[in-house]
């Protein structure tokens, strides 16, 4: 078992606070790396230690992997959490990591590499016989993307075979499309993984996105905490999640579960991950997508249901110990929903509104919990993700928890920059949310069309 005692930090913003409250819970001191615009950050004042990184943009300061080790190294710390985003799905890193004598909080390398490249993981979805959305293999010319739109047929999606997030991701309705969407989807992919690299998948009209999260161990241990809905996007970014997911019946949800707990068996898999599916509600079928093969954004619905603290496991299970927790002591109570709060203009096309915070008037009480770096008087930088807090409530039904979250949005108030709080409770208060009628396109197609007509 490897002696941990100090966990470097290597993110900002919740998910940095996040960590070090789970690091404190088990008794470990936590040193952060932060860049120049982060230093009076809460995470910089919770831990332990704080210790700077570079320059404010991510690329001089959270994404140059040697320069991470070389402070975790030397501020002795036994182990590197690496949050989400940034580092947290580059092999290099986690190898870097290990070879310099730190424990990576995540899966191995190997694992990272088989499940982090989307066409990787969907070809061991099909050796092990996981149902996958009907597409094609790499595409490199733009001769070999035209034959195989002709053999999918329109409308499909073109994706980025790396990363995720949405980014190089195109749906295309018909020829005419295809080469100006196949154009910025590569450029898009080089720009954001270094990898130009396209595929075509077969486009869903009435799809739900839903996950379904793992926990794994270095001693075989493997469970499932049950799936995620997390259909309310806008160009493929999540907005709103909710566990479990409405609407789905209960033999496709354990055949959805054993189909995640398979891919993870298969690649030897240890740590949180979640893995993703796409299921068509007009088929009633679903289809692996992808494997994020770190901690999600939205691990905290799942918390909520299952009382299951995620980032604790992944620290025990990085100190070699095995998971706390077996399959059959998860109980499933009740429905949480997630709101991201995002420092974002929802009137003016969700344009980022960096500024400072003037007002910060959280809701509080039983069921309600904010996952935040956020205070009265924070600046909110102009060079990261615009998410500012994640507001998460649980309920006994879906009914309570939605009126719950309704509440909670009402009593939330944020003044200085512009936010997405009013789109939330726009949505929560809609006939479809409450119907569980969402799909990964009502957003964009139903939604907020609605309200351009409205205007």
């Amino acid at each position: 078992m490897t002696v941990l005692k100090r966990v470097f930090v290597a993110n900002r913003g919740e998910v940095a606070v996040r960590i070090i409250r789970a690091c404190k819970a088990l008794g470990l001191e936590t040193v952060i790396g932060v860049s120049e615009a982060d230093r009076e950050s809460l995470g910089a004042r919770l831990a332990d230690r704080a210790i700077c990184i570079g320059p404010a943009p991510a690329s001089e300061s959270y994404l140059r992997a040697e320069i991470l080790i070389t402070a975790a190294r030397g501020t002795g710390c036994q182990a590197v959490h690496p949050g989400y985003g940034f580092l947290s799905e580059r092999p290099h890193f986690q190898r870097l990591c290990t070879e310099s004598g730190l424990t990576f909080v995540g899966p191995s390398a190997e694992a990272i590499e088989a499940m982090g490249n989307k066409l990787s993981a969907i070809r061991i979805a099909k050796r092990i016989g996981v149902p996958t959305v009907p597409g094609s293999a790499a595409l490199d010319s733009e001769s070999d993307v035209q034959a195989a739109a002709s053999a999918i047929g329109y409308p499909f999606l073109l994706k980025a075979s790396a990363g995720g997030g949405g980014r190089g991701m195109r749906i295309v309705g018909s020829p005419n499309e295809l080469a100006p969407a196949l154009a910025s989807a590569r450029a898009e992919a080089q720009a954001a993984f270094g990898d130009p690299t396209v595929f075509l998948e077969k486009f869903i009209k009435r799809a739900k996105h839903v996950e379904i999260q793992v926990l794994g161990d270095l001693h075989g241990g493997l469970i499932q905490l049950a799936e995620r809905d997390c259909s309310v996007q806008r160009r493929h970014q999540k907005l709103i999640e909710e566990a479990p997911c409405p609407l789905i019946e209960p033999a496709v949800r354990t055949q959805m579960a054993e189909a995640a707990l398979a891919l993870a068996h298969e690649v030897g898999y240890s740590s949180a991950g979640t893995v993703e599916f796409v299921y068509d509600m007009d088929a009633g079928r679903f289809y692996f997508l992808e494997m994020n093969t770190r901690l999600q954004v939205e691990h905290p619905v799942t918390e909520m249901i299952t009382g299951i603290d995620i980032v604790q496991e992944q620290l025990r299970v990085a100190a070699g110990e095995r998971l706390s927790v077996r399959q059959d002591e998860v109980a499933i109570r009740g429905h949480a929903i997630e709101c991201r709060i995002n420092a974002e203009d929802p009137a003016n096309a969700f344009a980022p509104s960096p500024g400072r915070v003037t007002r910060w008037a959280p809701p509080v009480g039983a069921n309600v919990r904010l996952d935040t770096h956020c205070a009265q008087g924070y600046f909110v930088p102009p060079f990261y993700d615009s998410m500012i807090g994640k507001l998460v409530v649980r309920g006994d039904s879906r009914a309570q928890a939605t009126e719950r979250m309704a509440a909670a949005l009402a009593g939330f108030v944020v003044e200085g920059v512009k936010t997405t709080i009013p789109f939330h409770r726009e949505v929560l208060g809609h006939k479809d949310f409450r119907e569980a009628r969402i799909t990964t396109r009502w957003v964009e197609g139903d939604f907020l069309r609605g309200q351009a007509r409205a205007a």
